[in-house]
């Protein structure tokens, strides 16, 4: 075991104001010279990018459910050098999933328990006031076993509204580390599958350090920092995932971008060479790669911009007459035949898949994928059992080629989106995460 004190933020529910708290504490954090290195509990791809603008350093998601003991151990070990480890929470504190992944139900309280990170409990006291309490105690009560820090009342209206909200607190003897005032400009701006990326906000420093210093004003920073603990534990087989080739070309633009972290890092510490490249600025992937991988996006934003793109198209085409071209989600989408946007226009992408799908009708797709594997897929042989994320609003209209995978959600469920490859190149609805663990 090896100490490395910690926090959990967390909430009830999503849309508490969690992201507001956390790139602002990162950011006071890091101002006040600690070395802060945050993490994600679940399979966000977001966030992440917005943690390395607030702190400086990578962030990294922890998944009890997609993730095994070797994997976690590994991602914990990205926090050697720091002095606090800050870690956001997914959705509710102890939401996850009914059955069992590699080492969980993907909850946030799984993650601060396993690793002994208190909870700063994120509570919306707006419509409520002593009320607030009950909840808070609920949460601290469900799991005596998950360590518990105290709350941060947000969206609150009043002095007097304040007053009470403490008053109840005070009465379930729960500590309050800081009360936020309603304030409607500290909302980032949202997108259908989330906030906007990171590279596409407008001023995002300076919003951060306005999140910063609105934390200072209202948050005991000092009283946060004093209930950081926790220890990592050891993990003598701990590896971050090989990589899928030597010279991976990796599309990397508002397009595409969605990637886990812990995916890159693993690829750059076991040797590999990435070279990006932007589909939207129509560049073609290097021609000396070994692999050309195309992570998830937004292409439906773009759909005119990546059908006139023939340099990339043309590069891509080249490349998959003799090696692997891979695409998660949105990469997926630009190696099919056509995408059709929320307008209803038709745009022709590269063809190297029969693949075409729709946003004009926009249909929900969310959740844990385990996937066995019927083709290779770049790193992987035909029988591998992969876990990884799927999330998007696309539909499919043809996916004519054979199925790359049988593919399941976290209950064991079958689910159509199988993925599909023709000759060197293979694409997939669910965001990889990593291979499972041998038990």
């Amino acid at each position: 075991m090896t100490d490395m004190p910690g926090i959990m933020i967390s909430a009830p529910s999503s849309g508490t104001g969690k992201t507001t708290v956390m790139l602002g504490l990162l950011r006071a954090l890091a101002d006040d010279g600690l070395h802060v290195q945050p993490f994600k509990s679940g399979p966000d791809y977001i966030d992440p990018a917005f943690h390395h603008a607030a702190s400086g350093r990578a962030s990294f998601n922890l998944d009890t459910w997609a993730m095994g003991e070797d994997l976690l151990g590994a991602i914990c070990d990205q926090a050697k050098g720091a002095e606090i480890c800050v870690a956001e929470g997914s959705m509710g504190l102890y939401d996850g999933v009914a059955t069992r992944g590699q080492s969980g139900f993907g909850s946030s309280a799984e993650t601060a328990q396993r690793l002994g990170w208190p909870v700063v409990l994120i509570v919306d006291v707006s419509g409520q006031a002593q009320s607030a309490a009950a909840t808070a105690l609920g949460f601290q009560a469900y799991n005596p076993d998950v360590p518990f820090a105290g709350v941060i009342l947000n969206r609150c209206a009043s002095p007097r509204h304040e007053r009470l909200a403490r008053r109840g607190m005070e009465q379930a003897g729960i500590t309050v580390l800081g009360v936020l005032p309603r304030r409607g400009d500290l909302t980032l701006p949202e997108r259908h599958l989330g906030l906007i990326q990171a590279v596409e906000h407008p001023d995002l420093d300076a919003a951060i350090a306005g999140y910063a210093d609105f934390l200072r004003e209202h948050v005991d920073i000092a009283a946060i920092k004093a209930a950081a603990r926790g220890q990592i534990p050891a993990h003598a087989r701990a590896r971050l995932p090989k990589p899928p080739a030597q010279r991976i070309a990796l599309a990397r633009d508002a397009a595409f971008s969605f990637t886990y972290p812990h995916l890159l890092e693993g690829w750059r510490a076991h040797g590999a060479e990435i070279l990006p490249f932007s589909p939207l600025a129509n560049e073609a992937p290097d021609a000396e790669a070994d692999l050309v991988w195309l992570p998830g996006g937004y292409p439906e934003l773009h759909g005119g911009t990546l059908a006139a793109a023939e340099t990339f198209k043309s590069g891509l085409a080249k490349h998959a007459e003799t090696r692997p071209v891979h695409g998660e989600c949105g990469g997926y989408m630009a190696l099919g035949e056509a995408l059709i946007d929320k307008e209803g226009t038709r745009h022709q992408m590269a063809g190297l898949l029969g693949l075409v799908t729709s946003y004009e009708k926009r249909k929900f797709h969310l959740g844990y994928r385990r996937a066995v594997l019927e083709a290779p897929l770049p790193g992987h042989e035909p029988g591998a059992a992969l876990r990884g994320h799927e999330f998007h609003y696309s539909t499919i209209l043809e996916q004519p080629d054979a199925p790359l995978a049988r593919v399941a959600d976290a209950d064991g469920n079958a689910v159509p989106e199988t993925g599909s490859h023709r000759g060197h190149v293979t694409g997939t609805f669910f965001h990889l995460i990593t291979a499972e663990e041998a038990q």
